[in-house]
Formats: C-alpha cells, sequence, structure tokens
C-alpha cells in the first residue's frame, strides 16, 4: 500500500514521530522488526464506524473460526469504546463474539453476573455473542523469556477461540501510565487470579504494593505468552478518541484536555503502542498524558517487551487517508 498525502496537521505529528522512531532505533541498534522486517503500523484519522473499517481493511486480514474481538467493557461512566463506531466491525465477521475477563479491583465488572449485566448496559450484548472468559476459571500459559512471570493465568475459555482481534482504546492509566493493546492481550486476557499475579509481579504479594518495574515488565511477559500462544493468529487495533488520563477502569476519569487523534492497526503490539505514545508526545496538547505515562514509568512496558520478543518498537506509519 502506498502512503498517502496527509494534512499539515497530520505532517507536523509524524515529523515528530520520525524522530521517536529514530531513538527507538538507537536504543536497540537495529531498525528490524522481530522478524527481521520493520512493522507496519496504518492509521486513519477518520474516528468513524467508516474509518475503523478501514484501517482493519489495510491490514488484509483472513481471520477464521471462532472469532474473538477482545476489548474492555469499560467501568459504568468511562470513556469505552461505543456500539456506534465498534459495531459494523464486530458485526464484519461471521459469528463473532466479544471477550473479556473479570475484574481483580472490585467495581462494577469484579463479579461474572454483575459483568454481564455492564455488558448488555454498554450494549455490546446487542452487536455480538459475549463470553467472560474466567467465569469458569483459569487456564494457564507457559511464558518464556520472562524476567518475573514463568505463568499466565487466562480465562479458562480462551482456548475456545481460534482468532483475536485485539480493539483497545489507547489512553492513560492510573499505574501502567497508558493502555492500549499490551496492556489488553496482558490485564486484559488475564483471568481476575492472573491479573493479582501481573499486578504483583509474579510474587503472589500485594497487587497495589509491589515493585513498578516488576509489574511493567509482567504485563510485557504475559501479553507475550498469549501472542506465543495464538501464534500468529492475533491482530491489534488501537482507537485514540477520549485520551484521558485515566483508564476504563474508572467510572468517573478526568475529562480528556487534548484532542482525539485517529485509529491505528498492526499485527505488531508493540509497534502499535508505540506509535500511539509517539502521536501522544508529537502533539501540542499531549501534555498531560505524557506526565501520566512518565510518572508510571509506562515507556518501560514496551522497553522490556521489545527485549523479550514481543514486538518492535521501530515501526513504518502508513497513513491511509485520502
Amino acid at each position: 500500500m502506498k502512503k498517502k498525502r496527509v494534512s499539515v496537521f497530520m505532517s507536523v505529528l509524524l515529523a515528530g514521530l520520525s524522530v521517536s522512531m529514530t531513538a527507538a532505533a538507537a536504543e536497540t541498534g537495529s531498525a528490524d522488526g522481530a522478524a527481521g522486517e520493520t512493522p507496519v503500523v496504518y492509521m486513519t484519522t477518520d474516528l468513524s464506524a467508516e474509518g475503523l473499517l478501514a484501517v482493519y481493511g489495510a491490514l488484509e486480514a483472513s481471520p477464521s473460526g471462532n472469532i474473538a474481538v477482545k476489548l474492555s467493557t469499560g467501568e459504568p461512566g468511562s470513556n469505552y469504546l461505543r456500539t456506534d463506531l465498534i459495531g459494523d466491525l464486530v458485526q464484519s465477521f461471521e459469528n463473532p463474539t466479544i471477550v473479556e475477563c473479570n475484574t481483580a479491583y472490585g467495581g462494577s465488572r469484579a463479579n461474572t453476573a454483575m459483568h454481564y449485566q455492564v455488558a448488555e448496559d454498554h450494549g455490546y450484548t446487542a452487536i455480538a455473542n459475549v463470553d467472560i472468559m474466567d467465569e469458569n476459571g483459569s487456564m494457564t500459559l507457559p511464558v518464556t523469556g520472562g524476567s518475573n512471570l514463568t505463568e499466565n493465568y487466562v480465562g479458562a475459555n480462551f482456548a475456545n477461540y481460534d482468532y483475536y482481534i485485539v480493539l483497545s482504546h489507547f489512553k492513560g492509566h492510573s499505574m501502567a501510565g497508558y493502555g492500549g493493546a499490551i496492556k489488553n492481550i496482558s490485564i486484559g486476557i488475564a483471568s481476575a487470579e492472573g491479573k493479582s499475579h501481573i499486578h504483583s509481579g509474579g510474587t503472589g504479594g500485594s497487587m497495589w504494593g509491589g515493585d513498578q518495574d516488576a509489574f511493567l515488565e509482567s504485563m510485557a511477559e504475559a501479553g507475550k505468552s498469549v501472542a506465543d500462544y495464538l501464534d500468529g493468529n492475533i491482530l491489534y487495533i488501537n482507537v485514540m478518541n477520549r485520551l484521558s488520563v485515566d483508564c476504563d477502569c474508572d467510572g468517573n476519569p478526568a475529562e480528556p484536555d487534548m484532542h482525539d487523534i485517529g485509529i491505528l492497526a498492526s499485527y505488531d503490539p508493540v509497534a502499535l503502542d508505540q506509535a500511539c505514545v509517539d502521536l501522544v508526545y508529537s502533539a501540542e496538547d499531549g501534555a498531560s498524558l505524557v506526565q501520566r505515562i512518565e510518572s508510571r514509568n509506562g515507556l518501560h512496558t514496551l522497553e522490556h517487551a521489545e527485549a523479550i520478543g514481543l514486538g518492535s518498537r521501530t515501526y513504518e506509519l502508513v497513513n491511509i487517508d485520502e
């Protein structure tokens, strides 16, 4: 696919991205992706159902079998992904299932019955079947090459699906700094038990008082266990709207103080999250979200994810807009 002309605003952002991409390559000593090729991240500034379909189409994916759409159902009052944006994409698949796992922090989604009610209230049951994957407990995935985890506990129903569409709302997060594709396949696919395991850095200790870098590294390690298990049967889409410093797990998030940016998609979760981070850093009004990311050392998740082979922080950004 050829690169297309972009607006003056996007040109400024993309100029900033080239600096970040060079820095990432300098840190790693290579401009190559995990498979020896620079991963491509596709982008549109069209934050609509049509834009979402278009950026998905740019991936030229051919998912088959039982297809899971992994998203965050979101706490009531949060900036969860609305069905008027995602419904057409979800329903473009044959018999899709929206999948999620229970929380480990309380709230409206810690109990399976309550969680299904939230999914219904947010309109998800109207566009697809919904499966709270840890309704029947956990299954274990091995973690290879990790510094903190040797096992990752995901929802027991995880193995019921052949292909995963990972649809994430990119935004800030009170503990991780930001949330995107890596968080969605780690904390998001982890069972309630698995979430506690990741948050504790694999120690089994407190979710809230553990070592911060161990938590960030454990997210990358858990995410890699999911990607390894699926062996390519997964793709990633990040929606960059309602860019609050707070996560969709917060029912009373801070009002965003920066503009919406667009929708990005890739087969590489590290490249995708890095591109989103770079767009935030390049934005003139991104200071609050940058501060949230840096105050939690959020970039360390990307550093560790690349180091263990989950993906590449160096990427090619292709804008698909006319």
